[in-house]
C-alpha cells in the first residue's frame, strides 16, 4: 500500500487545488489530534484513538475518513479492524503542524 503513496511524492510542484486538499484534511481539531495520535501509535484503530481522544467513536471514524481522502492517513486492513497510519504527506503535515505548535 505504502508504494501507491510513493509515486505521488515526486519533485512536482502541487497545484493550489492540490493544496486545499491536504489542508482541508487538517481544518478542524479532531484531525488534527488525530494525526499526532496516528503519528505516536502507528497502526491504531477508530476504537483506540476513540478511546484516547474520549470522543464519539462515529465522529472519530468520519474525522479518518476526511483525513484518508486527503491523503494524510493510510488504512491498513487486518480482519476485523482497520488500522491506521500516517502516510508520507501525512508525516509532512504533521511536522508542519508541530513547528506551528511551537510559535
Amino acid at each position: 500500500m505504502r508504494e501507491r503513496y510513493n509515486r505521488f511524492m515526486t519533485k512536482k510542484q502541487k497545484t493550489a487545488k492540490q493544496m486545499e486538499r491536504h489542508f482541508k484534511g487538517i481544518a478542524n481539531h479532531h484531525r488534527i489530534e488525530i494525526l499526532l495520535l496516528v503519528e505516536n501509535n502507528s497502526g491504531i484503530t477508530v476504537w483506540d484513538i476513540a478511546d484516547s481522544l474520549r470522543a464519539n467513536r462515529k465522529t472519530i471514524s468520519q474525522h479518518t475518513r476526511y483525513l484518508v481522502q486527503a491523503g494524510l492517513v493510510i488504512k491498513q486492513y487486518r480482519g476485523r479492524n482497520v488500522e491506521h497510519a500516517l502516510s508520507p504527506y501525512g508525516k509532512i503535515f504533521i511536522k508542519f503542524v508541530k513547528s506551528f505548535q511551537r510559535i
